[in-house]
């Protein structure tokens, strides 16, 4: 039986569009896995179309692959706090913005409300990085993330160094394995690894 089973993931996505695909294979796993996933999506999500997909088949994807409707804004997330509805509050992916404001107490989206809310209850915040800035002015607010209680990070590397030397993804094949992880105190390891795409 997976470590999962019965557990409720709050799966918070923000707006880093080009690694949607690889990430709603994952969605599934976790219900496969008999986890609850409650979605939970930034203003991007909601509103931009982009060259990967509009916004209404990304939104009808999330909502098919969860049989959840989608959590979108600062007062339908705020309850996960008091109702601790969440073991496990996942963000992938989480872009350089979403990192900067979590690292920095900023609470400006729905996603940003959930792991605010999962933070008070001393439940686990799980990362799943993409950004083109990870090693760039972003990496002090990765390092403040990676040094604060209750935040765990998906496996991350370098995806194309030669071209975006500063830009960092996380294994989205991990999330399931690294929530497990988090759900047991322990940070997945290793924790650096080789992503190269090309």
């Amino acid at each position: 039986m997976s470590k999962l089973q019965g557990k409720t993931i709050g799966f918070g996505l923000s707006g880093s569009h080009c690694t949607f695909e690889e990430t709603m294979p994952q969605i599934k796993r976790f219900v496969d896995a008999g986890a609850r996933v409650v979605p939970i999506v930034s203003n991007t999500i909601m509103t931009t179309d982009t060259r990967f997909g509009t916004s209404q088949s990304w939104q009808q994807q999330i909502k098919e692959l969860t049989g959840e409707e989608l959590i979108s804004t600062i007062p339908q997330a705020e309850p996960l706090g008091p109702s601790k509805l969440l073991d496990v509050m996942l963000i992938a992916p989480c872009t350089g913005s979403t990192t900067s404001r979590l690292a920095n107490a900023i609470t400006d989206s729905a996603v940003l409300m959930a792991a605010k809310a999962t933070m008070r209850n001393l439940r686990p915040i799980v990362i799943a990085i993409s950004t083109n800035d990870g090693l760039g002015l972003n990496a002090a607010n990765i390092a403040k993330l990676l040094a604060a209680k209750n935040m765990y990070f998906v496996p991350f590397g370098q995806d194309a160094p030669d071209k975006k030397p500063n830009s960092l993804v996380a294994r989205m094949d991990l999330l399931l394995e690294t929530c497990e992880a988090a759900l047991e105190g322990r940070q997945l390891q290793p924790l650096l690894i080789e992503r190269f795409n090309y």
